[in-house]
């Protein structure tokens, strides 16, 4: 998935640094929280955060997990409605942040800008869509190997015969974000190390056989 800085042009990125600020957040600091009213619209510079809600029960649902160019509180500046989730910090963050009204300014004399918003936003909902299409279709096992799929493409550093995910996230974390109990995802775990195709410790997973883990992500067989 295309992230929102990589799309700008260089003029485009000089204008929206002469109307933000820099800030900095340390690991596991919350940036802002779900039903905040919009305070500030942000381009992540350096780290990972996470989105995530919380069911009815007080269940942490994560809903994605955001790199360097990602743009955060963009809907709320836009519809002016409270934010829908809680952006948490997985690493030290840096970010350029702007106000929502310096933020819609920047829109409307940036026009190009503004329809690279919407198609990124497009992005991110035919993205939900394939994930609702995974829950029905998938088991547990499969929605876990597409997830590390995602975030090996994504965040993953080539290591020594595999692909190191150095992405903090814990197993109840990955069990919100595919929609499953932890119990689930600790089967699942398993049963993609007993097949040879990662390999996991605490927080960390190296993925060994990226291919396998995306046929798996798919449906079908690893061969």
């Amino acid at each position: 998935m295309n992230e929102f800085w990589s799309t700008l042009t260089d003029s485009e990125r000089d204008a929206f640094r002469q109307r933000a600020t820099t800030r900095h957040w340390q690991r596991g600091d919350v940036l802002f929280r779900e039903a905040d009213q919009s305070g500030w619209v942000a381009a992540l510079v350096a780290g990972r955060v996470k989105a995530s809600c919380h069911s009815a029960s007080g269940t942490e649902i994560l809903l994605a997990v955001r790199g360097p160019g990602a743009l955060l509180g963009e809907l709320s500046a836009v519809d002016r409605l409270p934010r829908s989730a809680t952006v948490q910090a997985l690493d030290p963050v840096t970010a350029l942040v702007m106000p929502p009204a310096g933020f819609q300014e920047y829109l409307q004399q940036q026009g190009r800008v503004a329809f690279q918003l919407m198609r990124l936003l497009a992005e991110r909902l035919r993205d939900a869509d394939r994930k609702r299409i995974e829950f029905g279709a998938q088991d547990s096992t499969g929605r876990v190997a597409a997830r590390l799929v995602e975030l090996a493409e994504r965040f993953g550093t080539p290591v020594d015969n595999g692909i190191h995910v150095a992405v903090r996230l814990s197993q109840d974390e990955l069990a919100g974000w595919i929609g499953a109990s932890r119990e689930a995802v600790t089967k699942s775990l398993r049963v993609l190390r007993d097949s040879g195709w990662v390999r996991t410790s605490r927080l960390s997973v190296v993925v060994l056989d990226l291919d396998a883990l995306r046929r798996r992500a798919d449906g079908g067989p690893p061969d």
